[in-house]
């Protein structure tokens, strides 16, 4: 039988700890790939030994668990802030730059001041906090796998928002996402004021 290995869910959070961090936030983003909608961030402060059950990197997690950890996180957390950046600067900054954005947001909005921030993946953010990357933090971190499901779950609420406010393009089934329906959509309707121009050149150049 294969070897299961056991996480240490508080590695990062508990190590920060140690060298005298009082206040450690867990930084990460939603929605990078789709071509409509804003990008999603997500910080969010633990308390101190806390790994909230069931938590785990949102990609691995079905929608109503999702959903249903959306609440209990916001709850449970010593503080959390959820931030964005829309189309416009997506196609004015680029997306890396307005994901940075997105997670700049988000700490610098926690009501209770981060430390030091957690950021998944392998570049940072500039912040106002000292901090670290962590490649696939969202499965290795209590805090930043807290924060990709709220920033997930906030966005996905707002793509159900916009399709109803844009029904024709059928956001509730893609949520943006460069699906077959998704271009069949743009191809009969054209763009709407939520897509991202800057991802929709290949449309373009095929029209």
């Amino acid at each position: 039988m294969k070897n299961v290995e056991t996480i240490n869910w508080l590695e990062f959070e508990d190590k920060a700890t140690a060298n005298g961090y009082t206040a450690v936030c867990g930084v990460d983003e939603a929605g990078r790939g789709p071509l409509a909608g804003p990008v999603y961030a997500a910080a969010v402060i633990l308390p101190q030994g806390k790994i909230i059950d069931g938590v785990n990197d949102s990609k691995k997690l079905s929608e109503k668990k999702r959903e249903a950890l959306f609440d209990i996180i916001k709850t449970e957390a010593l503080d959390y802030c959820i931030a964005t950046a829309t189309p416009e600067e997506i196609d004015q900054y680029n997306i890396l730059n307005a994901t940075y954005l997105a997670m700049s947001r988000a700490v610098e909005g926690l009501s209770h001041p981060a430390d030091y921030a957690l950021i998944d993946g392998n570049r940072m953010p500039k912040l106002s906090v000292p901090g670290e990357t962590i490649v696939k933090g969202d499965a290795r971190s209590a805090s930043i796998a807290a924060a990709s499901i709220l920033a997930k779950v906030a966005r996905d609420r707002f793509m159900l928002k916009m399709a109803e406010m844009y029904p024709q393009y059928q956001f509730e089934k893609h949520k943006g996402y460069g699906t077959k329906l998704h271009y069949e959509m743009l191809d009969k309707f054209g763009p709407s004021p939520i897509h991202r121009q800057t991802f929709l050149k290949t449309w373009y150049a095929k029209k």
